[in-house]
């Protein structure tokens, strides 16, 4: 299952590492990506430790590991080492495009902006033919720098208009100045930099509070099967009964368990609905039988997961999560209004 909590991560860490006991010769990768998952699983000391375990055995692409040390010591407060890692990057220069957008986008997330801007434009000094063929690697480094010299209010240059084409090329559709206009130049109407910066200033503040929405915990979800997708259900897969042993037993399953878990304290609750078809390539997905009812619960957080959770309760004159299209405190919510 595509990881998604920090247990997630941590569990795919894990099997990443036991393969690389067992296939030394890929362990490079195979540890890079462990210690990703370690950094998503919230672990960056262990994270670290991996880094380090990788640079202590001349690996292939040292360049590329010091600076993913970077940006993990910087997020794990320690900002001097990082920056130490970044200076010595930029001077030994590499050839590969990855470690210089990796440090260059450590230091814009820092509010490092100059100091990014110098590390875009380094690499491209190096990296960026002499003709407008711009090779794939190098394209991020030149979107790069163009959202860079536009949080800084920066006018275009040369390069920000081949920016401009080789997006135009690819995504027709959003300019690059659009997608890159965080001081919103056409609300504002002015050139003033007091309002520039105060506007960029609103937009890091949304941008902190749309991460902050994005890192909440996905909603405890209960697995809602309609009539007719249960019908199906159990007669393709009978093992399953005791799991549910008859449609209007499992509404009130349902609303019940719901109600015992907001007694406890449990916050951000939610309804998933299930269709036998969806079930069926989770199943496959896990290389796991439908019949299987520990895949249940499994299938429940995944949708969640993908945002396809209602909120229970519903809202006052909502209908009813059931499907029976009366409203919700006329129906399963009947007994916890009256």
């Amino acid at each position: 299952m595509r990881p998604d909590t920090p247990a997630d991560h941590t569990a795919e860490a894990e099997r990443l590492l036991r393969t690389a006991a067992q296939y030394p010769e890929d362990d490079e990768q195979l540890l890079l990506q462990a210690a990703a998952h370690l950094e998503l699983a919230g672990d960056r000391g262990r994270a670290s430790g991996l880094y380090d375990r990788l640079l202590a055995a001349e690996p292939d692409h040292p360049q590329l590991i010091k600076a993913l040390q970077a940006a993990n010591l910087w997020e794990y407060g320690h900002e001097a080492e990082a920056r130490a890692l970044i200076a010595g990057i930029r001077i030994a220069a590499p050839a590969q495009a990855a470690p210089w957008e990796i440090i260059a986008e450590t230091l814009e997330a820092h509010d490092e902006l100059e100091a990014s801007l110098e590390c875009f434009t380094e690499a491209l000094d190096l990296l960026l033919p002499e003709d407008d063929d711009v090779p794939y690697a190098t394209r991020s480094l030149l979107t790069g720098r163009h959202r860079v010299r536009r949080l800084l209010g920066l006018s275009h240059d040369d390069r920000d208009a081949l920016a401009d084409r080789v997006h135009a090329a690819h995504t027709p559709d959003v300019s690059l100045d659009e997608l890159h206009n965080p001081n919103r130049l056409w609300a504002l109407g002015s050139d003033n930099p007091a309002e520039l910066r105060a506007e960029i200033t609103r937009l890091r503040s949304e941008l902190g509070s749309f991460r902050s929405a994005l890192s909440r915990p996905f909603p405890v979800a209960v697995l809602h099967w309609p009539e007719r997708e249960l019908a199906e259900l159990l007669e393709a897969y009978p093992e399953l009964a005791a799991e549910y042993p008859g449609h209007k037993e499992h509404l009130a399953s349902i609303e019940s368990s719901l109600r015992d878990l907001a007694a406890t304290g449990t916050e951000n609750l939610g309804i998933v609905t299930a269709t036998v078809p969806s079930y069926e390539a989770f199943a496959a997905s896990e290389a796991s039988s439908p019949s299987n009812a520990n895949l249940l619960p499994q299938y429940a957080t995944t949708l969640a997961a993908r945002g396809r959770a209602a909120a229970w309760p519903p809202a006052r004159g909502a209908a009813c999560w059931c499907g029976s299209g009366r409203v919700y405190r006329e129906c399963h919510g009947a007994s916890a209004t009256s």
